[in-house]
């Protein structure tokens, strides 16, 4: 089995992103995931941990997905890797490339097409290439909004897989985006 290793790189372990990790081991099963660069033991519930970055990690047959690399993940490309590296960032819109910023290793880069993706989004849509689905036989919707309360909504302005015509969401996602109180 493929090992999916998410560099977390935000400055801690937000609700969202637990909700996020929690989807991905949901699809990928927590044994073939890697937490690194936390020290977060509430993400043990999801995948393994290690409190080193993955810079300091030695492994071998490894890539590092990045929306700004030129070539673009294939089954056929996917065979030859073990390990799939993400940066754990959701970032700003307009993207400000931080995958090349932060995951600066001198690996082999392929990406998910242009468009900006959640993590979980990024690692389920890896999980299905490696599977033997190509990215364009995938159906996609770019930007959702969800309605708040009435009259007020929010736009998440990323890429998302749709599953039956829906985007795929993790679980408790837009609940708990109802009970923000500030965005």
């Amino acid at each position: 089995m493929p090992l999916y290793l998410i560099e977390h790189l935000e400055p801690r372990v937000y609700p969202w992103c637990k909700l996020e990790y929690a989807h991905v081991s949901s699809v990928v099963g927590k044994q073939n995931i890697l937490f690194t660069n936390t020290k977060s033991s509430a993400l043990k519930k999801f995948g393994k941990t290690e409190a080193k970055s993955v810079k300091k990690l030695l492994l071998d047959n490894a890539c590092v997905l990045d929306p700004e690399a030129k070539e673009t993940l294939t089954p056929a490309i996917a065979k030859k890797y073990d390990t799939f590296i993400f940066g754990g960032i959701l970032g700003d819109y307009p993207p400000r490339k931080r995958t090349q910023e932060e995951v600066k290793l001198s690996r082999p880069r392929y990406n998910l097409g242009k468009e900006q993706m959640s993590t979980d989004t990024a690692v389920i849509v890896t999980h299905n290439i490696i599977n033997g689905t190509p990215l364009d036989k995938m159906q996609f919707q770019d930007g959702i909004e969800i309605e708040i309360k009435k009259g007020e909504s929010i736009q998440l302005p990323y890429r998302y897989l749709l599953s039956n015509g829906k985007p795929l969401l993790p679980k408790g996602l837009v609940e708990l985006l109802k009970k923000r109180k500030r965005f």
